[in-house]
């Protein structure tokens, strides 16, 4: 079934949030950074105007900006979380460490109800993702792979000409460049990379002009 893929950018960070859906109104939320009131209303707002039905949250990895809006998605739309169980940690160090960075109001994000894992397939109603372990930028880092819509929502793993810190909790350069070059860069060329900052790319542009090659 044909998949649309709409993005919010959210919170200082500039986070993407992806809204995934089918023509038949299945969604599922990943990455979900709202934090502000009208940042919440905006995403409810699209969900609402095209008569979605949200199945269920997905996180990519744990960091901040990634999860501000975890509790109020899952408690909104009373849905399933999932989470790779090597980030863990990160998740529940957020709490801690939230209002330094300036989000005193913070609502913890629920616990994850599933554990994602390396290999297998995901289904919630029409939609599918692969998901595919790729740590480097945080230890529990993972992405989610539609072959039939040609695209993954990749995190923070690749940016267009760019990719992910290392220098955070868990973070290793020589991890991510193995996750690029073994995982990422093993996807067809045309494939779109949907980035947790920024615009979209695709393999094949970052195949060539990514400057992790200079590394």
């Amino acid at each position: 079934m044909k998949l649309h893929v709409a993005h919010f950018t959210f919170n200082p960070f500039q986070e993407n949030t992806y809204l995934v859906y089918a023509d038949n109104g299945d969604a599922v939320v990943i990455d979900p950074g709202c934090y502000e009131k009208h940042e919440e209303q905006a995403l409810d707002a699209f969900i609402s105007t095209n008569n979605l039905t949200v199945l269920a949250v997905l996180n990519t990895h744990a960091h901040i900006d990634h999860v501000l809006g975890n509790a109020h998605v899952i408690d909104k739309y009373k849905v399933d979380y999932s989470l790779h169980p090597l980030d863990n940690s990160t998740l529940n160090a957020v709490t801690n460490y939230a209002h330094v960075y300036g989000f005193p109001n913070y609502k913890t994000s629920p616990q994850p109800t599933k554990e994602l894992k390396h290999g297998e397939t995901l289904t919630f109603g029409a939609i599918s993702f692969d998901v595919f372990f790729t740590p480097g930028h945080a230890p529990g880092h993972v992405v989610f792979y539609n072959k039939e819509n040609n695209f993954v929502i990749n995190g923070d793993v690749l940016f267009q000409g760019s990719f992910g810190r290392v220098d955070l909790p868990g973070g290793d350069l020589e991890t991510l460049k193995t996750s690029i070059f073994e995982t990422m860069f093993q996807l067809p060329e045309e494939t779109v990379v949907y980035c947790g900052h920024g615009p979209a790319t695709t393999i094949g542009k970052e195949k060539q002009t990514n400057y992790i090659l200079n590394f």
